[in-house]
């Protein structure tokens, strides 16, 4: 384990340059007493590590150093192959890019570890878009993937559900959720996300802008997400649901449905269970409880069990024969 770390550690400074303690510990989740020993032991071997005292120092390699010791294993050989979505990578314009990274990659591996990246490739696949969807159209997507790494302003229309807006925006990144490429952005001094398929148009400007300093897109991203399942979850239904709802209620409401199934009362001698399902606004709810037919029934609040009863005899009509 101490020699992975070390080596860890060693990339970690050959990469991202000078680096500090705490920050060290953070990336190696081990102690700042941890990486002072690891230092040292580096030094010890003949690693040129240097620190550099007062605001702004650190730890870094001397000028010029870089190991060529990678110590690539299989099955990290394996996962390389396995990083990046064929699909995705085409969107994003670099897909021949990626076909020539993973051709070099492998011709640079011994035998072994480069037998295990064609294996892992034939067994396994990674397809993000959801089932029967069709891909949303993104042609924007690699002028904005391009002015994210650019740091370049983009002057966009885009199509929101109120109607067309212009925006100046300073991209920060692009997201692949579920088969739909999204941007977060800067925009009016705020960040906020966009869906790519809604630009309308994006034009580069000549201007480029700096990051905002510590901006973590994973944090944002999953933060992001934790609010907006929140904010539009945020009525509950009791519903009463038979064995056949059960096993669609993943499916149709995601972990809103597994939450409700965890915390079910147990069902009675036919099956039916009843349970708290967390839910959206009335007519969205309707909607989505719609979809599971006669096999749920909406037990309360009364104004979502009567709006469900209205929705029922509306479509009943629609039927009579």
């Amino acid at each position: 384990m101490r020699a992975d770390r070390l080596l860890s550690l060693l990339l970690l400074l050959q990469n991202r340059g000078r680096m500090t303690a705490p920050e060290l510990a953070t990336e190696l989740a081990v102690s700042v007493r941890t990486v002072y020993r690891d230092i040292d032991a580096l030094s010890a071997s003949g690693i040129p590590v240097y620190a550099d005292r007062g605001p702004a120092g650190g730890y870094r390699l001397m000028d010029g150093y870089r190991t060529r010791l990678t110590g690539l294993t299989d099955t990290e050989a394996g996962s390389l192959f396995l990083s990046g979505l064929p699909g995705a990578a085409e969107e994003l314009g670099i897909g021949a890019v990626l076909t020539t990274a993973q051709l070099k990659v492998r011709a640079a591996l011994p035998t072994a570890p480069a037998e295990h990246t064609r294996r892992i490739q034939d067994r396994f696949h990674l397809d993000a878009p959801g089932w029967f969807r069709d891909a949303e159209p993104v042609p924007h997507l690699p002028q904005i993937a391009r002015a994210v790494w650019e740091q370049r302003v983009l002057r966009v229309r885009y199509q929101r559900w109120r109607g067309e807006v212009r925006r100046e925006l300073r991209p920060l990144g692009v997201v692949l959720k579920g088969g739909i490429w999204y941007a977060v952005a800067e925009a009016d001094g705020a960040v906020r996300t966009y869906r790519i398929s809604r630009f309308a148009d994006v034009v580069p400007g000549d201007e480029t802008f700096d990051r905002p300093t510590g901006f973590d897109l994973p944090a944002y991203w999953a933060d992001s997400a934790r609010h907006l399942e929140s904010r539009l979850r945020q009525n509950i239904a009791r519903v009463r649901l038979s064995p056949q709802a059960q096993r669609l209620l993943p499916a149709k409401f995601g972990t809103a449905g597994v939450r409700a199934l965890s915390q079910a009362g147990a069902p009675d001698e036919t099956g039916w269970i009843e349970t708290d399902l967390d839910v959206e606004s009335q007519p969205v709810a309707v909607s989505d409880l719609l979809s599971l037919g006669p096999e749920a029934e909406v037990l309360g609040p009364p104004a979502l069990r009567t709006a469900m009863a209205e929705a029922v005899t509306a479509l009943s009509a629609h039927y009579a024969i």
